[in-house]
């Protein structure tokens, strides 16, 4: 594809992905956050396989039955408590095809039984909350993608509400893989040393070859 229909497919792919995640949210609040979950899945396997934007080579695509993504199980929901732990701190991230990308710390969010993650703003263009993660399974055969995934980034249309005040709906069973597990000519910030958690998180979109 040339630059301008690359710019323009994934200026389309990001407004096809703020309103899923609009269905998202109103699925969950109209029915459960398991249907929520269904339609995410439904709505993101659509995307991979027709959209020109997907980071799946075309050679993956022929074969492609779906992303790998593991049963919801609600122990994994939380509306997370946004604390001030670590505010201020500042992270810059450098990428191969963008540059540095520099990220603020807002503080951390408290998952009770797993731990704390940081939580970032993005300091360029648009902003909007980074939250993402790096567990057990990370690496592991069988597990999640071994850089990391995304929970959260709200400037890509990634977000699942605020649920009650000072808090933010941190459902890890809408973890995903940023686009470079499938394709290194993307640019994808990974998680640092405050957005990893020891214990598995076995939920959420696993790692698998296309």
């Amino acid at each position: 594809m040339t630059a301008l229909t690359t710019a323009l497919a994934t200026a389309d792919w990001r407004q096809r992905v703020f309103r899923l995640y609009d269905e998202v949210r109103e699925r969950a609040a109209s029915s459960s956050p398991e249907a929520s979950h269904a339609l995410w899945r439904e709505g993101r396997d659509a995307l991979f396989r027709t959209h020109p934007a997907s980071a799946l080579r075309n050679g993956a695509l022929a074969s492609f039955a779906g992303l790998a993504v593991a049963p919801y199980d609600p122990a994994f929901r939380f509306e997370a408590e946004v604390d001030d732990d670590g505010a201020g701190q500042a992270m810059n991230v450098a990428t191969g095809t963008d540059g540095v990308v520099p990220f603020g710390r807002l503080g951390s969010v408290v998952l009770p039984g797993l731990g704390k993650l940081a939580l970032w703003k993005l300091g360029s263009y648009g902003g909007g909350l980074f939250l993402p993660l790096r567990d057990g399974t990370s690496g592991r055969p069988g597990g999640s993608y071994g850089g990391g995934r995304y929970v959260l980034d709200t400037v890509k249309g990634a977000h699942l509400g605020e649920g009650r005040p000072g808090h933010l709906v941190v459902d890890l069973n809408f973890a995903y893989n940023p686009s470079c597990a499938y394709d290194e000519a993307w640019a994808c910030p990974l998680p640092g040393p405050d957005n990893r958690l020891v214990d598995d998180v076995p939920v959420g979109e696993l790692y698998r070859e296309y």
